[in-house]
């Protein structure tokens, strides 16, 4: 059976799951839960599992002993220790019609898992959880897996080096990275660092977490007694200890809905707050938060490639003084323009910010910072015209991570649809509260009364600038609240 036939299959039950009130998020829950089971059956001799809690004997009841025997199962995998307590930790079963999960069980038990190749599994894993993110709305910012290949392939992850992500969701960066560095010929020393101490994530969610952990599991990450390194908790409340060499991230958009993090030590006291002093601003922004938290965590030489909305290039008050300090203290040299439509959040404009954090000396860090346009006259969905790895191989190339000093511009006075143009720090400097949101290609969707485009692309993009202003518009309201 073909990758997409079983995820339509697996994931076509879902419907009828649904009429008894489980929802997407639930439902992923219980496939996560008895895919490992089926897996760790494939794998008898290298998981040992406690007594009766396995797959053997769950397959074996039937209706009448179904349900009291998956939940025992649960509870006690709940208390099992290493990676089995952390991916069934709080672990309830939500399937009650015994018919139901009987058939959910032969489903998943006409395939032999782990006969495939190790990234097959992950990307029929990956898919149903992408699928649960365009039904849910739970990931309405859901990282496109291209914007992640192209992140990564222009920040070259190393075997040896530390990759963190401070809201890891599902994994989706650590999978990116791991895809490529399996290309790499690894000596056993590497093999053991790659999948214990390669990865670090936080996230706040202990669903998704368990997503995480299960996704990594399936991409040989871990095993039942040692786990990688993913904390249940609100990261910009931990303050960074161990030092890491890369962060990769898409860190939530919107308002903080808990404490906020601020610089004040009076101000921490209160109920509300918490104290970060090595941040340079307090703010309830959490992408400005996030920004501040990455910088921090980062190695000396550290690198980092994130994803933020366009107010982060321009908002005033926090927004600017964050600016002034990154241009100063690490080298911002690259933004990546993503085009609206990539999101299965309307209106969502986002860009890359790929920077280094040097040695601290007493000149800005960033020298100059290249931009590239990937937006204006940019038109994508994610279902009808969804971004492909392709669309984004121009800046690939531009970006040139081989050697970064060596890159030339595709924009000139000859040339004025070129995509890739820099500007010096300067120049950036000299520009009203420091605004990195930067454009210099004109838009050809400007209504030309004698080439008036289709009606349905005309209202789209009406739809799309609306709920854009919209967006933009709460961010500023909950800045001056």
């Amino acid at each position: 059976m073909t990758t997409n036939t079983l995820i339509a299959k697996i994931w076509s039950f879902c419907d009828t799951l649904r009429d008894d009130g489980l929802g997407y998020g639930d439902y992923l829950e219980q496939l996560t839960y008895l895919l490992f089971l089926k897996m760790a059956d494939e794998n008898i001799n290298e998981y040992n599992l406690p007594l009766n809690c396995n797959w053997k004997t769950l397959k074996a009841k039937e209706k009448g002993e179904l349900i009291g025997t998956y939940e025992v199962i649960l509870k006690k995998l709940s208390s099992a220790g290493g990676m089995l307590e952390k991916i069934f930790s709080g672990a309830q079963n939500k399937i009650h019609d015994s018919a139901k999960l009987k058939k959910l069980i032969k489903l998943i038990d006409e395939e032999n898992w782990t006969s495939k190749e190790t990234d097959i599994k992950g990307e029929i894993y990956e898919s149903l959880l992408q699928k649960n993110a365009e039904n849910s709305g739970a990931g309405q910012y859901f990282t496109p897996r291209p914007v992640i290949s192209a992140m990564i392939k222009c920040i070259q992850p190393k075997i040896g080096e530390t990759i963190s992500d401070p809201s890891c969701g599902t994994g989706g960066f650590f999978l990116g990275a791991l895809d490529f560095l399996a290309s790499k010929k690894l000596n056993n020393k590497q093999k053991q660092f790659l999948k214990f101490d390669t990865f670090h994530g936080w996230e706040i969610e202990s669903s998704t977490a368990r997503l995480c952990l299960m996704n990594l599991f399936l991409h040989g990450i871990g095993d039942l007694k040692d786990t990688p390194d993913i904390e249940v908790t609100d990261s910009l409340k931990v303050l960074p200890q161990k030092k890491v060499d890369i962060v990769l991230a898409n860190p939530p958009f919107g308002k903080s809905s808990s404490d906020i993090p601020t610089i004040d030590e009076k101000q921490a006291s209160k109920e509300g707050y918490f104290l970060r002093k090595d941040f340079w601003v307090t703010t309830s922004n959490k992408q400005l938060a996030f920004l501040q938290h990455i910088v921090s965590m980062l190695k000396e030489n550290g690198r980092a490639a994130i994803v933020l909305p366009d107010n982060v290039l321009f908002e005033g008050g926090a927004g600017e003084t964050i600016r002034m300090k990154l241009l100063e203290e690490v080298n911002l040299h690259t933004i990546l323009r993503l085009p609206t439509g990539i999101f299965y959040a309307q209106g969502v404009k986002a860009n890359v910010l790929f920077f280094e954090k040097p040695q601290k000396t007493n000149k800005p860090a960033t020298k100059e910072i290249w931009f590239y346009d990937y937006r204006t006259n940019i038109r994508h969905t994610p279902k009808k015209n969804p971004l492909r790895a392709e669309d984004l191989q121009e800046f690939i190339n531009c970006y040139n991570a081989e050697d970064i000093t060596s890159r030339r511009e595709t924009w000139t006075s000859k040339n004025d649809i070129g995509r890739w143009k820099k500007y010096s720090y300067k120049a950036l400097q000299a520009r009203d509260k420091i605004n990195l949101d930067i454009t210099w290609l004109k838009d050809d969707s400007v209504i030309d009364i004698d080439n008036l485009p289709n009606p349905d692309t005309l209202i789209d993009e009406i739809i799309e600038d609306i709920e854009s202003s919209l967006l933009s518009f709460r961010t500023i309201k909950e800045s001056l609240t």
